[in-house]
């Protein structure tokens, strides 16, 4: 399964990038604060940010890798659990995971991308020597 995941590859594109997540940890596409809402380079950093599902820490680069053996279930239960362990309302887990798969489909394994609001470009193509 191709799933979206922290990566600390091309760090340092921008000037604002950062990188707190556990490298290859499942992530997701958090909300927006109110001092981020109109400018992805705000003060904050979450309108250019992804979610780690386990640290609950955040970056600025993402990858799709292909995860052997872990399944439609299994994803539906990461982000359940994650939503759950943050306060936040679990049963919106399994529409998360499906927009998530969405996004992933076309794009090839390795791929690095960015957040910039509400919208998830490449940043980088991917190589055939990158996992």
């Amino acid at each position: 399964m191709k799933l979206l995941t922290a990566t600390n590859a091309s760090q340092g594109f921008r000037d604002n990038d950062f990188d707190w997540c556990v490298e290859g940890e499942l992530v997701n596409i958090g909300a927006v604060c109110d001092r981020d809402s109109g400018d992805p380079d705000g003060g904050c950093g979450c309108a250019r940010a992804f979610a780690g599902l386990n640290s609950h820490r955040a970056t600025t680069t993402a990858m799709v890798r292909e995860v052997p053996g872990f399944t439609d279930a299994d994803y539906v239960e990461a982000i359940r659990s994650s939503l759950e362990q943050q306060g936040c309302d679990p049963s919106y887990a399994e529409h998360e995971a499906a927009l998530l798969r969405c996004l992933v489909r076309d794009w090839p394994v390795g791929v690095i991308v960015e957040r910039r609001l509400n919208e998830i470009v490449v940043r980088q193509p991917a190589r055939p020597d990158r996992p």
